[in-house]
């Protein structure tokens, strides 16, 4: 050292070769701590050391980044100064001061004298928003005098501005990998929304803003295993939407198991999430399997999950907490590997504050949720759901085609929906069989009027004379009313016994 010929500013001469050696080796380096033993030999021929230690922390005190020449050397020393000392020197930590000047604690210089080292040089840089210690120890010591600081700042601003430059890389790499899946889910949101791409149990059909945000919410949560809930009015589309999430994961190709919680009463609802043991109840013969069971490897759809009673609700959150569950009068814990969607057409915030629905149990649910708009907030894609039924009944009904005149069209547009996307299906389904030439009418729409409709009390009117209408159609056969309604034969039973149709003529 005593042999090279400082330069005007105090850097030697010598260190022309070590900044472009720097250069080279940090230039397109992605990870600082990679090279740091080869920065250390590189810089020995300046500023002998025998170990070189690099800290980054931010103005907080946490530490971001660590490297170090050698794998023993002790941490946190480097960044144990104040922060108002922008370098010190130590020529021999054997002295009671250098505890003080350091500000490393007594068990940290302990360990630096065990390991022989007695000189430090340390200096501060920043890089961004962050502070940059560079320490070089030696187990020589007074190894270093004030000369040496100008080339320890030196070589500490060489590798700040490299790691400044990482850390934007990096970020920018972050922004770059965001931006590309932000643009391939706004691809799919074009191709689902021009072309109506097809599911296996409904279509994503819609142009508008407000359906759009849906398809969006839907593809970004569905490569993960998030819980997902869907909260809208009744007949907005819930299972659609679910069975979409389902099909755009890397869980399509399990199962998609689906259970209305407020077809069951709460004993039977029980039996069928958990499944049962063999006389776990009169009439248990055998054991049978319960849908968690049943959806294990795919997803397990609960709609009208705020009907849930409050003993099934805690069961089911033990759950969802553990991933474990009992059969029905069994004791074996079992384990199922299942991804949850629930949907309600209530708000769960009113229930929890009413009591009726856990408190707990809302927030596991509530992980990612999606607001389904009602028909009446997206009514410009009244046309293309049409569109799209209509040509699913003309080819059951075995019209070439299916088309609306421009009155009947007028008055879908005007219409207030109050049933939504279920009450449309079955309007066009009704008028497409009345409907003899293939093209529906205004006269051929059973639409109620807009002050009817607008009444919040006229959605049971509503199911109710829908109900009829279809079992008038399906000659009084519960399954084809189910069929065409979608409903289970349970939960159509559920609403006959609500609308008292259970006797009605021809049942």
């Amino acid at each position: 050292m005593n042999a090279m010929v400082s330069m005007s500013d105090g850097v030697r001469v010598s260190d022309r070769e070590t900044s472009a050696d720097l250069l080279r080796t940090i230039a397109e380096v992605l990870d600082i701590r990679s090279v740091f033993p080869r920065i250390s030999e590189i810089v020995k021929d300046v500023l002998p050391h025998d170990a070189l230690e690099l800290v980054f922390h931010d103005r907080s005190g946490h530490v971001t980044l660590e490297a170090r020449s050698i794998e023993d050397l002790t941490g946190a020393f480097g960044c144990s100064v104040n922060d108002d000392e922008p370098f010190y020197i130590v020529s021999d930590l054997r002295r009671p001061s250098s505890r003080l000047t350091t500000g490393a604690s007594s068990s940290v210089v302990d360990t630096l004298l065990a390991a022989g080292y007695r000189s430090v040089l340390n200096v501060r840089s920043v890089a961004r928003d962050q502070v940059m210690r560079l320490g070089f120890l030696s187990k020589q010591t007074d190894a270093y005098r004030p000369d040496d600081l100008k080339t320890a700042r030196h070589i500490a601003d060489y590798v700040a501005v490299a790691v400044a430059h990482e850390q934007l890389a990096a970020i920018e790499r972050d922004r770059a990998e965001a931006r590309a899946r932000t643009e391939r889910v706004d691809a799919r949101v074009r191709v689902i929304a021009d072309k109506g791409e097809a599911l296996a149990h409904g279509r994503m059909i819609g142009r508008s803003p407000a359906w759009q945000r849906v398809v969006t919410r839907a593809l970004r949560v569905a490569p993960t295993d998030a819980t997902v809930f869907l909260q809208g009015e009744s007949g907005t589309g819930k299972e659609v939407v679910a069975r979409f999430v389902h099909q755009a994961s890397p869980r399509k190709d399990g199962p998609f198991i689906a259970i209305n919680c407020a077809a069951l009463p709460e004993q039977l609802l029980e039996s069928e999430l958990f499944g049962y043991e063999r006389g776990a109840f009169t009439g248990a013969n055998q054991a049978k399997a319960g849908q968690i069971e049943l959806a294990a490897k795919g997803v397990l759809f609960l709609d009208e999950v705020s009907e849930m009673s409050l003993v099934a609700q805690a069961k089911f959150l033990r759950f969802l907490q553990e991933r474990e569950f009992q059969r029905l009068g069994g004791t074996r814990v079992q384990k199922a590997n299942v991804r949850v969607i629930a949907a309600s057409n209530r708000d769960l915030r009113q229930a929890v504050e009413k009591g009726t629905f856990r408190e707990d149990l809302f927030y596991r649910l509530q992980v990612f949720e999606i607001q389904l708009p009602a028909l009446r907030d997206r009514i410009s894609d009244v046309p293309l759901l049409a569109e799209h039924f209509l040509a699913e009944f003309g080819k059951a009904l075995g019209h070439r085609s299916t088309r609306l005149a421009d009155e009947a069209r007028d008055a879908l547009l005007a219409h207030g929906w109050p049933g939504n996307i279920r009450e449309l299906r079955n309007v066009l389904e009704s008028a497409a069989i009345l409907s003899d030439d293939g093209v529906i009418e205004r006269r051929h729409l059973s639409l109620q009027t807009k002050t009817t409709a607008a009444a919040p009390t006229d959605l049971g009117a509503i199911e109710r004379h829908t109900i009829e209408t279809v079992l008038r159609e399906t000659d009084w056969n519960k399954s084809k009313t189910a069929r065409k309604l979608g409903l289970t034969r349970t939960q159509l039973y559920v609403r006959l016994r609500r609308y008292g149709l259970e006797n009605s003529e021809g049942m």
